[in-house]
């Protein structure tokens, strides 16, 4: 998996997200976990509500998903371009 984060599109940073080198690629994930929040917000623009995400990730409590969605408010570029790069 490619990660936008080494095609010089650098993210703004939101408390709860993180960047690890050797987990999902550099892909941002929520915090101490390895879901990427491109994969959230790919499942919320198919229509999945929050109450779904957190049935099918019961890891996640509702202040990790308000972590995801600023994060893509702040860096809709980035996130959008690793939704494409995992669509191929």
């Amino acid at each position: 998996m490619a990660s936008s984060l080494h095609l010089g599109l650098a993210a703004i940073p939101v408390r709860g997200i993180e960047s690890r080198k050797g987990v999902q690629g550099g892909s941002p994930c929520v915090a101490g976990t390895r879901i990427p929040v491109w994969v959230l917000e790919d499942y919320r623009r198919l229509g999945k509500s929050d109450a779904e995400l957190l049935e099918m990730y019961p890891s996640l409590r509702a202040e990790n998903l308000a972590a995801a969605w600023e994060f893509v408010r702040l860096n809709t570029n980035l996130v959008d371009e690793q939704i494409r790069e995992n669509e191929q």
